[in-house]
């Protein structure tokens, strides 16, 4: 309903309309640059993007990150210096917006999902992250500061890896797959959830379980919402031969394709997981009903011939107007007779009732 709400700021708006969706985390838009090549490396965060004009026409691979999407004259100043479409910037502010791919002249645009689960509020924590990929440049949109994206960098100061002797197809690369590296982290977490709520259902029916179960398939629908896109994403990069990827680069790519895959299906077997967890805290609830209604059952069978007794012998009959009028009320043990019989029922009951097993 929220998204609802946030979609709806947009009604009657021209296409193209700078309207951010989604939550103000950054309370100053920050740039960072890195640019690197197999000798060289740079890293600092610049006043404003006229900062980083200079690094367009340069023959090094420069990474700019801009953390926070609210201030429209900075974003106005990127569109206008870095050529990019008015529509594509809507879809940077748009942080509702599925992961995707666009393949425009000059550029491409892809759309993927930062994922992380927060255990303390059992929820899933969603950031998107927009890139342009040029020849020589990234511009990456963020809306806070404070990524993962760190070891990359620490990767690209210290030269590890073939990411400094590579393009920005390997950058971007990268970044996806830590993109997608972080996935099976929250599967990680979301598997250990499941393997307590299992350990929980066992001997607890308390209403928290079930909120839990139903709060985990929710965020395994909306974690499958948020992936599987991503796939087609990677597939139309090693398929429809984008030029500006290598050749050299599209491996890693078909690798990053198959690690998706199995989060897709990681995610498609928890969800089966979390289903059977419910129908078995369904079952236990039920089972623990029935072992409740039987103990009462069996109480309330024991009680019934001993009521019928009571009810007998608590009837009104004057002895002396006939002698079948109750005549057993003159017997000189007659009350100790009542409760011998009363005994001697509920035992017979009980011991017929052990004997089958229905204790």
């Amino acid at each position: 309903m929220d998204f609802i709400k946030r979609q709806s700021d947009k009604l009657g708006l021209s296409p193209g309309s700078y309207v951010f969706i989604g939550e103000k985390k950054q309370e100053k838009v920050q740039i960072n640059l890195m640019d690197y090549n197999e000798e060289h490396q740079e890293f600092k965060f610049i006043e404003t993007i006229d900062d980083a004009l200079s690094y367009k026409t340069n023959n090094n691979i420069t990474w700019i990150n801009v953390y926070g999407l609210h201030d429209d004259e900075i974003l106005k100043k990127i569109e206008s210096h870095f050529d990019i479409h008015l529509l594509v910037m809507e879809d940077i502010l748009n942080t509702a917006q599925r992961p995707k791919i666009e393949i425009n002249q000059d550029y491409i645009f892809v759309v993927a999902k930062m994922i992380y689960f927060d255990q303390k509020n059992y929820e899933l924590i969603t950031e998107q992250i927009s890139l342009i990929l040029h020849d020589n440049y990234i511009l990456c949109f963020q809306e806070k500061l404070g990524d993962f994206f760190n070891p990359l960098r620490e990767r690209i100061k210290n030269s590890l890896g073939r990411i400094r002797k590579s393009g920005v197809d390997y950058l971007a690369y990268a970044i996806l797959d830590m993109i997608v590296d972080n996935y099976f982290l929250t599967l990680e977490k979301l598997g250990d959830q499941i393997e307590n709520i299992d350990e929980e259902i066992i001997d607890n029916t308390d209403s928290e379980i079930s909120q839990k179960i139903n709060m985990l398939k929710r965020t395994l629908i909306y974690l499958r919402k948020n992936i599987w896109p991503l796939r087609e994403v990677i597939n139309t990069i090693t398929r429809d031969e984008i030029p500006y990827f290598k050749k050299k680069t599209i491996p890693f790519l078909r690798d990053l394709y198959d690690h998706i895959i199995q989060v897709i299906d990681t995610t498609e077997s928890y969800r089966e997981i979390v289903n059977g967890l419910l129908d078995m805290y369904m079952t236990n609830i039920s089972n623990k009903m029935n072992e409740v209604m039987k103990v009462l059952t069996i109480i309330a069978t024991i009680f019934i011939p001993l009521s019928f007794l009571a009810g007998v012998y608590g009837m009104n009959f004057d002895t002396s107007a006939s002698p079948f009028n109750l005549p057993e009320l003159h017997y000189k043990y007659g009350y100790l007779v009542f409760w011998g019989l009363v005994v001697l029922i509920g035992g017979g009951l009980l011991a017929f009732f052990k004997k089958k097993k229905w204790l």
